[in-house]
């Protein structure tokens, strides 16, 4: 039997996701940061080589990602799962 969430469930389910989302996005933005260089005028540049590491990354569908990268995109849905396992688990 398929179990649905209430609309109360599902908005809540929805901010504990989004504040999950928001500490990887800032994660993420903070790795970018400390591998950029600031300029005077306070722009961020990207080394050539990051670019295009992150461009290839971009283009390639998680199938064909190496491992390593496929690992981490695992590590990061492991933080979610709790989460969605709860809102499924609970009466």
């Amino acid at each position: 039997m398929e179990k649905s969430l209430d609309r109360y469930a599902r908005a809540a389910l929805v901010e504990q996701l989004a504040a999950i989302e928001h500490e990887r996005w800032s994660h993420w933005q903070r790795y970018m940061h400390d591998k950029a260089s600031r300029q005077e005028d306070g722009t961020l540049l990207i080394p050539a080589d990051l670019v295009a590491r992150w461009e290839k990354q971009i283009e390639t569908s998680y199938a064909d990602l190496s491992a390593d990268e496929q690992k981490s995109d695992r590590e990061q849905v492991e933080r979610y799962l709790p989460i969605i396992e709860n809102a499924f688990d609970s009466p």
